[in-house]
């Protein structure tokens, strides 16, 4: 498996350079939602938290690299490590508030977070660092090789998304991804085997927060601006329903969820305004219901229904 999903990172990055720069620019976007969804997938699904932050924390992201670039003149791509820090350092903080509390009290203080993060953009008294009302512009980093800017994030955005699916798939697979299951099947259970739940709930919402940052840097990159209405709450709730579409009990979910989240309005979109609405809701909610497990437990299925059937045939 690890030969297919290197042969398909290497073959997307092939194509990306027969395709017209709007249509490599999209794609890039899907990536982005993808590296997003990575985070949800081992908080929500492997740890079984609950989060409605996932907007401010890809504000943050974008944030930290307007503000190196407009304030410390450095180069844009220092904004990238910034900004995984800065996601970690929050994620962290709200790990440990929200991660030892029930599933309703962590989506309060989730919710509160990213209803609060717009309005602290506005703060007179930080106004200078993050522009206010107006938000802040940035540069793209300069490409390598004389490379478009559009083929360049490309290429960089899927480098951190493999990266970034690396990492989840060993980190599940480890000591600690068993822990955080543990915690999450049965939580007194895993206390009374040793496991420090709150910390392992807190460190893994710290890595998740990375994730969303990151993802956050490179989308401000995209579009060479941050501002206080680019990260409403509707953010938070487009983000889990990527998360629930694709699945997300696997880090392959992601890249199902960030697909969908990109290409699966335009399908709606032909229909008109609110016809387009009501129809995307619908087929949400039908997906959901006909998908529990989301696409990446679809394919999962169906493979392993295909290979019993192989294995019971003459």
């Amino acid at each position: 498996m690890r030969t297919v999903w290197t042969m398909g990172f290497v073959a997307a990055a092939a194509l990306s350079f027969c395709l017209p720069d709007f249509i490599v620019f999209r794609f890039t976007q899907a990536a982005i939602w993808s590296i997003a969804l990575v985070g949800l997938v081992l908080l929500c699904g492997v740890s079984g938290q609950f989060s409605f932050a996932q907007s401010a924390l890809f504000g943050i992201g974008g944030y930290a690299a307007a503000i190196v670039t407009n304030q410390a003149g450095v180069t844009a791509y220092w904004g990238l490590p910034l900004a995984a820090l800065a996601g970690y350092a929050a994620g962290w903080a709200l790990g440990r508030i929200a991660g030892g509390q029930s599933l309703w009290t962590q989506a309060l203080v989730t919710y509160a977070f990213a209803l609060a993060f717009p309005q602290l953009l506005r703060w007179r008294v930080i106004e200078r660092w993050t522009g206010g009302v107006q938000g802040l512009y940035l540069d793209f980093p300069v490409p390598p090789l004389g490379l478009s800017n559009d083929r360049w994030a490309f290429l960089m955005t899927l480098a951190l998304l493999g990266a970034g699916l690396w990492l989840a798939v060993n980190l599940i697979a480890s000591r600690s991804g068993r822990a955080l299951r543990a915690a999450r099947d049965n939580e007194l259970a895993a206390a009374a085997q040793g496991i420090g739940v709150d910390q392992a709930r807190a460190t893994i919402s710290a890595i998740a927060g990375g994730y969303i940052a990151l993802a956050g840097c490179l989308s401000a990159f995209q579009y060479g601006y941050v501002g206080p209405t680019g990260y409403t709450f509707s953010l938070s709730v487009q983000m889990l329903f990527g998360l629930v579409i694709g699945g997300m009990q696997a880090p392959a979910g992601a890249i199902a969820g960030g697909l969908f989240l990109q290409f699966f309005p335009d399908v709606t979109a032909g229909l008109g305004k609110g016809l387009s609405a009501l129809l995307y809701a619908a087929l949400l909610i039908a997906a959901i219901v006909a998908m529990p497990e989301g696409i990446a437990g679809l394919v999962g299925r169906a493979a392993r229904w295909r290979a019993r059937r192989r294995l019971s045939s003459p």
